[in-house]
């Protein structure tokens, strides 16, 4: 039997909450006024959120664990939860005052964008796979401009539904997913001191999968991640905005410049090069290397012909 409480639908949410029907059955917003005088719900364990949630929390009253790690709102602070990500609520006050307050919540139903544009662009809003401790961070001006576009949102579908609403609400959540990509690159520019020290950090995780003797794993972003206590994306997407290259990319950078010194270093094999640094297979091993330098290990330690 599943330890979990599931959450599918915006009428659940509504339900859960005390609040009167949804106006849109697939999307809504809840703000801190709705929730006036209403006992949140208490699920006694984790939940199962199997639908889209962004929100803004002011303050520290809330607080949940996500992951492993337990997160304390700070004021003006956007979470991104995806369907199918599970976390465990506490109502537990964690402020000195206990007067802390919801910004709002919006939710949405996978259905909303089933085959449209912005199902496609999704996987670009990486920071709804971020953890907790990787939360999104906003100004008084952020959140005034978000309130407006989250207000031109509640608007559209509170109307009469017609052959515009569809896409005039999935063209308003576009715009609000691409104000978030904006402030994280924001975020991740104004945490610069941090940002380097990751970086150095993952370099010093690079090399210490190579370093020593005996069988290598090839280092993986999500291997990386987890010794540094990141997610993948949100590792990913900081070296990026710090540095022009991706996780990946780092990690492949490293395996060339790992190659190339045992290529020209040693007289091993070019299949033994590949299992020393990680390659179950050496045809992967010589395609990357081929992709990165433009020809073959052999052609490499070769050198150009005379």
């Amino acid at each position: 039997m599943n330890d979990f409480f599931r959450i599918e639908s915006i009428s659940q949410i509504h339900q859960l909450l005390g609040l009167e029907k949804p106006r849109h059955p697939l999307i809504t917003i809840i703000e801190a006024a709705d929730l006036k005088g209403v006992p949140l719900p208490e699920f006694g364990g984790k939940v199962r959120n199997e639908l889209y949630l962004v929100s803004l929390k002011n303050g520290t009253e809330c607080k949940f664990i996500y992951g492993r790690e337990s997160y304390d709102f700070q004021e003006g602070t956007v979470i991104f939860l995806a369907p199918g990500q599970v976390v465990a609520p506490s109502n537990e006050p964690t402020g000195p005052s206990g007067d802390t307050e919801l910004g709002w919540m919006l939710f949405f139903h996978p259905s909303l964008i089933h085959g449209t544009q912005l199902a496609k662009k999704m996987r670009e809003y990486s920071f709804f796979s971020y953890r907790a401790n990787e939360a999104l961070h906003v100004s008084e001006q952020e959140r005034t401009e978000l309130a407006t576009l989250l207000n031109l949102i509640k608007i559209e579908y509170g109307r009469n539904l017609d052959v515009y609403s569809a896409g005039i609400i999935l063209s308003n959540l576009e715009l609000l997913f691409s104000y978030f990509q904006r402030y994280y690159g924001r975020q991740f520019l104004t945490r610069g001191c941090v940002n380097r020290d990751v970086l150095t950090r993952f370099e010093e995780v690079l090399d210490l999968g190579f370093a020593g003797e005996g069988p290598k794993t090839l280092p993986t972003v999500k291997a990386c991640a987890e010794r540094l206590g990141y997610s993948p994306n949100y590792l990913s997407d900081l070296l990026k905005k710090e540095t022009g290259k991706s996780a990946q990319e780092h990690i492949h950078a490293r395996l060339i410049e790992k190659a190339k010194d045992l290529l020209l270093g040693t007289q091993d094999p070019v299949n033994r090069v590949a299992y020393a640094l990680g390659f179950e297979y050496p045809q992967h091993f010589s395609k990357l290397f081929k992709n990165a330098t433009g020809l073959t290990p052999g052609e490499f330690r070769r050198g150009p012909p005379a």
